[in-house]
């Protein structure tokens, strides 16, 4: 499906990136787990070569097509940082499908919600991940969802009904199968679907492979990534801040990805002992705590996720051998990356055009920004979706997107000074804070909650007087704001 009016039609698509990388080196390691992955979900850590990574994305592709599901059909994937979540988003691309990868937290209403409005078919989940039960989840989400036909997982121990998916590891799975072949340039059609939450609700925002290469590039050369280099990512695929920082600077530089999941100091040391001179991907709140633990000693650079990007005004400087490139995301609209000069500050936000590396001749153009006149920051450029999906309608008449980001203007640059109105962001997670103080009034009319700073997640949600366990099966971040209560119950 290409999105009508698109203009970004150059380039690869992502499959073809990965194929490009698979035949210059298909023994050479693309994607690894975490040593500690079964702690937090079914099966022992995965080690793939391109060779066997190809193999399995076909296998995932061939195994969808196989359940009848067309060209363009939209597959939603819920799953940890782990190998599968690389080989099922390429694996549904290779099919010919759209990707539409959701936060691993969100629960039955969330999910229903989210696919709900973009007609999704088939949802991919596991079996496990931690204490929750995301297969079951996704059971409960389909039955409310007329168009979806079928729930696949990873995992043991899979509800009836779903359909299981680990044989697309097996050496015996070369069920080979290209991209189904589309009218146009194969980079414009859509490719992926993540989720902004906004003021009025969950957003589905629709990207190409052009504009998600786009992101990928501009991480790659303002962090100046070499081909073939190594990344460990503790940021799930699950956000376009996911995809962006970690499988599109693989897939360009054609080395190695790594997947750690949540943040255990034992496993990333011995990660990033295995994989020598790579760059670590972290939350950008974890980054200074880490260091003083002597954590990212063994990385020879670093990419901090800013989800929250008001806090790099006032973040501490940074004078560790390690090179440091700051990511702010403004949500799903778009991703800025600068990398931190010779006095540990970070890089302004330029107002206007933004080319990466940021100060060099001939640099790509990767964003244009701009302070709307509700003083918002607003993105457009190549890695910024320009149409709504799936109706295909114009976002802003001048391509710019605003992303609800407050903003103060000094100097030719942007300082971000506030999130969106009515948003609450806790770690990766953004919620209307409304619709939360609606949930919990249901499930209590005499419980209150409210969001309160914290230092490491940027929010939290603190409240009193809830007394029903219920609402753990809606969101475990709110049944955390009353751990008591919910302890007892």
């Amino acid at each position: 499906m290409i999105l009508d009016g698109e203009t970004t039609t150059t380039g690869a698509t992502l499959d073809e990136l990965f194929r490009r990388a698979g035949v210059r080196a298909p023994q050479a390691l693309a994607l690894a787990d975490a040593p500690n992955r079964e702690s937090f979900t079914d099966g022992a850590p995965r080690k793939l070569t391109y060779a066997e990574a190809d193999r399995a994305i076909s296998a995932f592709a061939a195994r969808l097509i196989a359940l009848g599901l067309k060209t363009d059909a939209v597959i939603a994937i819920q799953l940890p940082n782990t190998v599968e979540s690389v080989i099922a988003l390429l694996g549904v691309l290779r099919a010919g499908m759209i990707a539409a990868p959701l936060p691993l937290l969100w629960r039955q209403h969330d999910i229903a919600a989210a696919l709900r409005g973009i007609g999704a078919k088939a949802i991919v989940s596991c079996a496990r991940a931690g204490s929750e039960r995301p297969a079951k989840t996704a059971m409960l989400a389909a039955a409310e969802l007329f168009p979806i036909r079928h729930v696949c997982a990873f995992g043991d121990e899979l509800p009836d009904g779903v359909v299981p998916l680990d044989d697309v590891f097996s050496p015996d799975a070369l069920d080979l199968v290209h991209a189904a072949a589309r009218p146009g340039p194969a980079a414009a059609h859509v490719a992926v679907i993540t989720f902004d939450v906004t003021a009025a609700g969950i957003v589905p925002l629709a990207r190409n492979a052009a504009q998600l290469t786009a992101s990928g590039l501009g991480v790659l050369l303002e962090g100046g990534l070499a081909p073939q280099a190594s990344i460990l990512s503790m940021i799930p695929p699950a956000s376009f801040a996911g995809i962006a920082l970690g499988v599109m600077p693989w897939l360009l530089a054609g080395g190695t990805l790594a997947l750690h999941h949540g943040c255990d100091p034992k496993a990333l040391d011995a990660q990033g002992e295995a994989l020598g001179d790579a760059t670590l991907v972290l939350p950008g709140p974890a980054l200074a705590p880490l260091a003083d633990d002597g954590r990212l000693l063994a990385f020879k650079s670093l990419t901090a996720l800013w989800r929250a990007p008001e806090r790099l005004a006032n973040c501490a400087g940074w004078y560790c051998d390690a090179a440091l490139v700051d990511a702010a995301a403004f949500g799903e609209a778009g991703l800025l990356a600068g990398k931190r000069g010779a006095d540990g500050k970070p890089a302004p936000i330029p107002l206007g055009l933004i080319g990466a590396p940021r100060g060099s001749a001939g640099a790509a153009t990767i964003a244009e920004t701009a302070r709307t006149r509700f003083g918002t920051l607003a993105l457009r450029g190549p890695m910024v979706p320009a149409l709504s999906f799936p109706a295909a309608a114009p976002l802003s008449p001048d391509g710019y997107l605003d992303t609800g980001f407050t903003c103060a203007s000094a100097d030719g640059a942007l300082i971000v000074t506030g999130p969106p109105a009515g948003i609450t962001a806790i770690g990766g997670y953004r919620f209307v804070q409304a619709a939360v103080d609606a949930l919990v009034a249901e499930a209590d009319p005499a419980a209150t909650i409210m969001a309160v700073p914290d230092g490491l997640l940027g929010q939290r949600l603190a409240g009193q007087g809830l007394h029903c366990q219920r609402l753990r099966e809606a969101n475990p971040l709110i049944a955390g704001a009353f751990p008591r209560q919910i302890r007892a119950a």
